[in-house]
């Protein structure tokens, strides 16, 4: 850690990332070729993309609607990034956001700013004004890589307001080939919600292409190490306020290989990876992006994944053979018009994560392709992955697998944790490894909490069977899951009862056959006070990033209580799951 973070880092377990692993159980169900441990090499992020373009100069690294780039291509973008952020005084230590979709930008943005020594704050694209001033107020941004209609929409007229004072704007159409870069900014403005904008530059804000492409590609050297900070990954908190997990490049290094390794038949150099999983988000920054880096796969990016004809035309016409995704995407490729008459039989290997697959949905995929679907399990904190199933071996369905090299998992009670349980045994999960996490950005006590005796403890509720395959049971916190994003309840309470009308709120997760989990709010209004659901959701939609707003709200006359006047979450979901008849 750079001197000036040491604060921060006083109880942040480094000890917890160099522990000995010694045999276990899991260990047997490796498959052939995936080492217990691993010689890591050490390569900062920041030498990710030039590592690979000394290996595979001229392969294709990015491909992106009619525009691609090599790697050495990759590479001299990169250089002219960080070049043109040190000029704008960046400097080693100094934090940078990167708000924008899946774009070749984000990539370049991304590895740009580690080039130039700085750390980077990842932010959602979706979220409101209120979301985007707490996370770069908290994290200390100065300078913000930044969508245009982003800009322009709520940038722009909030400037006072946020901590940045520096924009480098990028437009979705900025790499594209004739004729798309004259037809897609057409489009683009046109569309609903606008994804594209013209934007005034001057005052402390610079279009990222002319910025890139007209500065040399002369980046000093810096002097960041494998344990100086790369990433501030920021997820929900209990207070509501979302908060920053600290990664450092060992935690994203390292975590880049661990998968690499779960992959041994994966050829350097040959493969095609699909790029639709959200890099903003800690699974597609390191599985889609990082890991096909580190493997010096093609990427192919995809912004919308949402998107399923450009899913599909992506895997046919560039032969993808790497599909990371969650189990929506893989469901919604199923149920695609004429999907059987497709020849998608590329994909090799599938990553599942951040929610259970359906049985049917992964046989039905795995039918319609050449490729196997792993399951596994991740955290922002632990940079994310650290259980899998073999991909050759014995696969659980349902099961998150086994830790994967370098890591040890075990589960202790729920209310203490000193107390290791044992085989078919419930309790919180807990992890150690060279993935997880330093801390949380200036959070002593929750660091402190959540990294007690050098495991970092989940806040999942899980066993493990005899042959040292992880289940997910539950959740220790009340945490939502919808479609793979993090929704806590606190948050979207303390939006809902700054409402005027709104006396009280408690928000649970419920069951949703597409989302996985979808948010239904119970509000209790003043007395007097009228309100409708379509009130509620468009006043949340203002201050809330879409897949936060309560898709369901149920008036109450009161809420259940404990004796010292808690809402009691666990009640209403007793009483929901009546409702359902389950």
């Amino acid at each position: 850690m750079r001197e000036a973070e040491a604060p921060i880092c006083m109880l942040l377990c480094v000890m917890s990332n160099t522990h000995e692993l010694g045999e276990k159980r899991w260990h047997t169900h490796y498959d052939e070729g995936v080492p217990t441990s691993i010689d890591f090499e050490e390569v900062p992020l920041h030498r990710f993309v030039a590592r690979a373009a000394e290996k595979w100069g001229d392969r294709p690294a990015i491909s992106f609607l009619n525009c691609s780039f090599t790697y050495s291509q990759l590479e001299d973008k990169v250089n002219r990034c960080a070049t043109a952020l040190r000029n704008l005084g960046v400097k080693e230590g100094s934090r940078v956001a990167i708000q924008l979709p899946n774009l070749p930008q984000t990539v370049i943005a991304f590895h740009g700013a580690m080039r130039a020594g700085a750390e980077v704050v990842m932010t959602n694209p979706l979220y409101t004004l209120r979301e985007m001033e707490h996370q770069w107020a908290d994290s200390g941004c100065d300078l913000a890589i930044v969508a245009d209609f982003i800009f322009e929409e709520t940038i722009q007229p909030n400037r006072a307001r946020l901590r940045p004072k520096t924009y480098v704007v990028a437009h979705i159409p900025d790499y594209l080939r004739f004729p798309l870069n004259l037809l897609a900014p057409i489009k683009l403005a046109k569309a609903s919600p606008k994804r594209y904008a013209k934007v005034m530059t001057g005052d402390g804000v610079h279009e990222f292409k002319k910025l890139v492409e007209g500065t040399a590609p002369n980046p000093p050297e810096i002097s960041v190490g494998m344990d100086d900070i790369c990433v501030l990954q920021y997820t929900g908190g209990t207070t509501g306020l979302s908060k920053g997990a600290v990664l450092t490049h060992r935690n994203l290094v390292c975590n880049a290989q661990q998968i690499h390794a779960w992959f041994p038949k994966v050829e350097p150099g040959r493969e095609v990876t699909l790029n639709c999983l959200p890099m903003f988000h800690v699974f597609g920054l390191s599985v889609a992006m990082n890991w096909s880096i580190w493997s010096g796969a093609k990427m192919v990016v995809v912004p919308n994944p949402r998107d399923i004809p450009a899913l599909v035309k992506a895997i046919t016409k560039h032969r993808v053979t790497l599909f990371p995704g969650v189990p929506a995407l893989f469901n919604a490729i199923n149920n695609f018009p004429g999907v059987e008459n497709l020849d998608m039989t590329s994909v090799k290997s599938c990553f599942s994560g951040s929610a259970p697959i359906a049985r049917d949905v992964q046989e039905r995929f795995e039918s319609l392709t050449n490729s196997t679907i792993i399951e596994g399990f991740g955290m922002s904190e632990t940079s994310p992955v650290t259980h899998v199933n073999p991909l050759y071996g014995m696969r659980k369905i349902g099961s998150i697998g086994i830790p994967v090299s370098n890591t040890d998992a075990k589960i202790v009670d729920a209310e203490d944790d000193t107390k290791e349980l044992g085989v078919g045994e419930e309790g919180e999960l807990l992890v150690r490894g060279p993935q997880v996490m330093q801390g949380y950005w200036n959070r002593e006590e929750e660091s402190a909490e959540t990294l007690k005796g050098g495991w970092m403890h989940t806040g999942d509720l899980a066993s493990m069977d005899e042959d040292g395959y992880y289940r997910i049971c539950g959740r220790k916190k009340d945490m939502i899951n919808c479609s793979g994003l993090k929704v806590f309840p606190d948050e979207v309470d303390e939006v809902l009862m700054a409402h005027p009308a709104i006396l009280e709120a408690a928000t649970i997760g419920v069951p949703d056959p597409e989302r996985g989990e979808t948010v239904k709010s119970f509000i209790v209004l003043n007395e007097g006070a009228t309100l409708t659901e379509e009130e509620v959701e468009s006043y949340a939609r203002e201050q809330l990033a879409a897949y936060k707003i309560p898709r369901q709200v149920q008036f109450m006359d009161e809420l259940p209580k404990s004796s010292v006047m808690k809402i009691l979450r666990r009640e209403l979901r007793d009483m929901e799951q009546g409702q359902r008849g389950g």
